[in-house]
Order: structure tokens, then sequence, then C-alpha cells
């Protein structure tokens, strides 16, 4: 059985020389979970996730014990071992019968992380050959009239890159409509920063509401001045408006926590240049603002 995804595992008891089934401690199904949901974020798959974390947690092992254990088929073991020691965080064990062994995780995380930074170092490399390729090539002709568009994203990293890209093209102003919640994550972030920064060059507006951890977050950011004001609206979404020509509305959608029964919480974003809705944020903007 699943290691992280059931309520039970298989243990090998040395003195009766048998496998018995031993419950989960339901503390450490869930901080398993955590670390499953983290490790794949740096481009491992589920079942990869599965083969290092009951590596790491149980010690040397053969292939077919691992498969046996996690109830996958043993080709796929096999070739998911090999993977992970290219990636550098399994290692064989030059015995007979053949072992592997797991980088322990902090090592290993370390070396996905380094790995990243190198696809992303390469990447930049090769990007001024890649442009100048592209533009070599025929391009088709296309219309110069402006389109308006829309983009749905997902995920807290993909809305604050949203929002630093927004903010970095800004000429004139830029106005943010965000409750406490959302001016938290906002202030926790490097957007604050950047933020600070524009605000050298353009015109910030800031509004949130009347709550006292809005009014912390307005004290940490006294670089604002008279740039914010407070609004009693407290159940909008956070928007905001660059030179009133783009909008982006995050929001917070509810999700289902299948273990523990109770609602958690995503960040979700559109984007848009759709000129009757950056109208009409731009009216709800300036109504909030009094």
């Amino acid at each position: 059985m699943a290691l992280a995804m059931e309520n039970v595992m298989k243990v090998y008891n040395k003195q009766t020389d048998a496998y018995k089934m031993v419950k989960m401690d339901y503390t450490v199904t869930k901080q398993l979970s955590t670390i499953e949901e983290t490790l794949s974020h740096f481009g491992l798959l589920k079942n990869e996730i599965r083969v290092y974390l009951y590596l790491a947690r149980a010690g040397e092992k053969k292939a077919g014990e691992i498969a046996e254990a996690i109830a996958l088929h043993r080709t796929e073991t096999y070739r998911i071992l090999r993977d992970l020691e290219k990636k550098g965080i399994v290692f064989s064990i030059f015995e007979k019968p053949l072992k592997f062994t797991a980088a322990p995780l902090d090592k290993a995380i370390d070396l996905l992380v380094d790995a990243q930074k190198i696809k992303i170092k390469m990447l930049e490399q090769e990007k001024p050959s890649l442009v100048e390729l592209w533009q070599s090539m025929p391009q088709a002709k296309t219309e110069v009239a402006k389109k308006e568009l829309f983009q749905m994203l997902e995920g807290e990293q993909q809305v604050l890159m949203k929002a630093n890209e927004l903010l970095e093209k800004t000429q004139d102003s830029f106005q943010i409509y965000a409750a406490a919640d959302y001016l938290g994550e906002l202030y926790y972030s490097d957007f604050s920063d950047k933020l600070k920064a524009q605000a050298n060059k353009v015109q910030v507006s800031v509004v949130t509401d009347t709550s006292l951890k809005s009014a912390y977050f307005l004290g940490q950011m006294k670089w604002l001045g008279d740039g914010h004001r407070v609004s009693d609206e407290g159940n909008l979404p956070c928007f905001m408006i660059a030179d009133n020509k783009e909008v982006l509305i995050a929001f917070h959608e509810k999700t289902q926590d299948s273990e523990e029964g109770k609602k958690k919480f995503r960040t979700a974003a559109i984007w848009t240049n759709y000129t009757a809705l950056v109208n009409t944020l731009q009216i709800l903007f300036s109504k909030l603002q009094h």
C-alpha cells in the first residue's frame, strides 16, 4: 500500500522474518503528504516521490522489496530507481543482491534545487540564440489592431509573477484593492519591495479594509504616505489596475481536504485588458477611495 496515501503500511520484522501491517500515525501521514506535495514542485512524478520517500525512511532495500511495499510493478520500480539515480538522490549499493539507498532529504532538496538552477541558467544563456533564430524565420503577417484578451492563472506563485509583470510595465498609475488576507500575501512576498521601488516612478494607490490586520500592514508600509485609503467593504476579491489599461483580479478558491473534511483555499486570478471590465473596476476603485 502507498506509504503516504493509505493509513497502513507493511513493516518487516527481522525476528519473525515476516511482514506485518501497521497502522500509521495520522500526524505522520499528514507530514508525508506535505513533503510529497512540496517535492512535486521540483519536477518529481508521484511514483518517483513515493519510491524516494519509502527508501529514505526504510533504509537500504532491494527493488523487489520497494515494489512490494508501495504496490508498484517491479519493472516500473527499477525504471524509477534509475531515473532517481540520474537525479542524484538515489544510489546503488554494490552488493548481491543489488540494493538501493536514498540521499537524506536535506541533501536531496539541495540537489533538486541545484538542478533547477542549472536548467534556468542554461535557458537564460540560450535565450539570445533562440530569439535570433526565431526572428530570422519568415514571420506571418499579424494584425496590429489591439485585441481584448484574458488569461486564467492558478497558484499563488503564478499570480504573484503576473502581478510583478503588470507592475514592472506600469508607466503612470498602479492601483490595488486588497483586503487583509490578500494584503498580507502581497506584503510577505517580494511584491511589496517591488511596489515600494516602483512608487518612486509611478503613482501607487492602495485601498484595504478597516481590520486591525490591515492597519498593521499599512503601518509597515509607511512609504505609501497619502497613497492609501481604507474602506468598510471587505468582501471583494483583490484586484490591481495598471495604467487604466489592464486588470488582475485575484481570489481564493475553496478546495476540499479529503482527509480532514475541511475547506482549504488556493489562489487563482484572471488577467484581462477588456476595456469595459477595466473601466468598471476603475469606477469601483474610485468609490472605495471615498
